[in-house]
């Protein structure tokens, strides 16, 4: 045995061919679910669904399948069936047992690799249907092939009964139901909404395809079905449908090469937010890729060749820049490839080099023309690309002046900043705080070493109805850009963050809730990264105080005071009983701040996630935008969950 002083860890000279350990199956699958669908949050959840419902799509890319129909059932298990060829049920002559067991039990199995199954999908890896099975308490699989029904039964990855054959069928397809293992996830309960969004999302890129999804948890059973004849433009649509639009319909552009095709649909509304969502094979790629490098250098040439030859940029103007033209864009861009090299196995980058030239191609090619061919549209779009150039150029002043005077230099902190002495931003945490009061109990409650506090007070920015040089001039947000010290808007580096918790503490009235509110719009919308990495939080201060002779305890919200009242046996009507309601941070001094809400022990936070960007660029949007009525709308929507209302 050796010792390493400096890690303190302990090590075993006799390391051997012995501890060399091979996990056979899909065991490798349970050991790191992480390395397969992402994380075991919700988030990888939901992944299950989608990775059983995009085999049913590659089956409608292949024209062999127009409708999917996806169940949640009331124990949260989900059921997939497609009208698909269905999986095919002969013996596998590599590995000698049906097929449709090595498609659900071999890792890289499946109908991708060859070509002469799909010669389009969203298939790379052949890890789908074997992961979800690997990472479920039970799969039932049920095809429907040749005239007849195949049943089997796997559980945790494990084959429990032979395929047999139960029935006589009339028609093709296959149907899957799972339930995710509780000793995998983190939670169980899929969000129907969740699903939604991205089964939405699928039928508007598949215009030929129906999706019914269909929720049996309630009394009264949901269902919803998703058909766009329309495809991508109608997307496009959908996702502009409360804006006010700059030109009516979207352009749709597209084009071939080489057997792999794009198609693009834009739209310009007169918000300063950008929207470009990328898809491969129907895979939405998060992190971009060639397709939307392309399309977006493309854009911008497209724009500023067209300016300099009708004369909208002068001979000793600035060419526009690439987010001067992006600015108030919603846009979708949806590729089909034959082989696709995604970064991961949740694919959320595109990585096929020739795809970058065949979008560009597009782009330079049609949308050139469609601006030859309505020069009113071509103006109006030019115009609003003009006016974001001169915002652009007058924050790059304010930032040049606000670095003149030490304000976003990082060897210059806010003055408001009580710092932490630690310095590896991974054991760092800093509290935003509303106003001074709470700011001096958070500073004198904290652990000095690792929490820094930023009190802020006075009127923040609504950065929705703002572009980016009101930012920078803005005097209450320069403390939150300064303090973090990772720049703010195109600039932002989250490697330069100084702090990788972020926590907002506000009180718990309306004041309160809606500087988180004007908080979380200004993190989504200039520093996204920061809820991308998972860095923001929201702290939960308690909401009472409750006392009786020497005991005491405190409580979130209401139920949780009825529970513990009921607990200790005790009566609201007791005269000795003081229950305390806490209006906001202020009234609680130091110490009762750091145990209830600061103490990493002990403390309850909302950490930040951010699931679907399309869902919440809407709500952004709606809340705080310009527009009164989708704020209404949302507020009737969403009334019956509110609770702890302060009146």
């Amino acid at each position: 045995m050796s010792e390493n002083m400096e890690y303190g860890t302990v090590s075993n000279s006799h390391y051997s061919e012995n501890d060399i350990q091979v996990l056979e199956g899909l065991e490798a699958v349970r050991k790191r679910p992480g390395m397969y669908i992402g994380s075991t949050s919700a988030r990888g959840l939901h992944h299950l669904v989608y990775e059983i419902v995009d085999n049913s799509i590659d089956e409608s890319l292949a024209g062999r399948c127009d409708t999917i129909r996806v169940t949640i059932h009331s124990d949260n298990s989900i059921t997939v069936e497609d009208n698909g060829a269905g999986i095919p049920v002969g013996i596998h002559k590599q590995m000698g047992i049906p097929t449709v067991e090595v498609v659900h039990t071999v890792l890289h199995a499946g109908g991708k690799f060859g070509g002469g199954g799909y010669s389009v999908s969203g298939g790379l890896h052949g890890v789908g249907a074997s992961v979800v099975n690997a990472l479920s308490v039970y799969l039932e699989v049920e095809v429907k092939r040749d005239g007849k029904i195949y049943y089997q039964r796997y559980e945790r990855g494990h084959t429990v009964t032979p395929l047999k054959e139960i029935g006589t069928a009339d028609s093709t397809g296959t149907k899957t139901t799972f339930k995710p293992d509780d000793e995998i996830f983190e939670e169980l309960i899929f969000d129907y909404d969740v699903l939604l969004h991205r089964f939405r999302e699928m039928a508007f890129l598949n215009r030929g395809v129906k999706i019914v999804l269909c929720d049996n948890r309630q009394e009264q059973p949901q269902e919803v079905v998703l058909h766009y004849e329309g495809g991508i433009i109608s997307y496009v649509e959908y996702l502009n449908r409360k804006e006010t639009v700059l030109h009516q319909p979207p352009i749709y552009i597209s084009g071939e090469k080489d057997g792999s095709y794009a198609e693009i649909a834009m739209q310009y509304n007169d918000s300063y937010v950008e929207n470009i969502y990328s898809y491969a094979n129907n895979i939405c790629n998060h992190e971009g890729g060639t397709h939307l490098t392309g399309f977006r250098s493309a854009l911008t040439k497209v724009f500023n060749d067209y300016a300099r030859k009708y004369n909208f940029l002068k001979e000793n103007d600035k060419n526009l820049a690439g987010e001067d033209v992006r600015e108030g864009l919603t846009a979708i861009i949806s590729v089909k490839l034959q082989n696709p090299q995604f970064e991961g196995q949740t694919k959320e980058k595109l990585g096929n080099s020739e795809i970058r030239g065949l979008v560009e191609g597009v782009v330079n090619d049609k949308l050139n023309t469609f601006l030859e061919e309505n020069p009113a549209i071509a103006k109006l779009i030019l115009d609003k690309c003009l006016t974001a150039a001169r915002a652009r150029e007058a924050a790059k002043r304010a930032r040049e002046m606000t670095r003149r005077k030490t304000a976003l230099d990082s060897t210059s902190l806010p003055g408001k900043l009580a710092d932490c002495s630690e310095k590896d931003p991974a054991l760092c945490e800093i509290y935003i705080v509303e106003g001074d009061s709470a700011g001096g109990s958070a500073k004198n409650g904290r652990k000095r070493e690792i929490q820094a506090i930023l009190p802020l007070w006075g009127k923040m920015l609504n950065v929705e109805k703002s572009r980016i040089d009101k930012v920078y001039a803005n005097e209450k947000l320069l403390p939150v850009i300064t303090a973090l010290g990772a720049n703010v808007g195109p600039d932002f580096d989250v490697t330069k963050l100084r702090y990788h918790k972020v926590i907002i503490m506000a009180d718990a009235d309306v004041d309160g809730s809606h500087i988180r509110m004007l908080l979380l719009t200004f993190f989504f919308r200039y520093m996204r990264p920061l809820i991308e990495h998972g860095y923001l939080y929201i702290a939960q201060p308690p909401l009472y105080k409750v006392e009786k002779g020497k005991e005491f305890f405190y409580a979130f919200d209401d139920l949780e005071l009825e529970r513990k009242i009921a607990e200790k046996n005790w009566k609201k009507t007791d005269k000795n009983l003081n229950i305390q309601r806490f209006k906001g941070l202020g009234e609680m001094n130091p110490e009762q701040l750091w145990e209830t809400t600061m103490n990493p022990e002990t403390r309850t936070m909302l950490k930040v996630d951010l699931i679907n960007a399309a869902t919440a660029n809407e709500i952004f949007s709606d809340l705080m935008g310009e527009k009164v009525e989708p704020r209404k709308d949302f507020i009737h929507l969403n009334a019956k969950f509110v609770e702890n209302l302060d009146i």
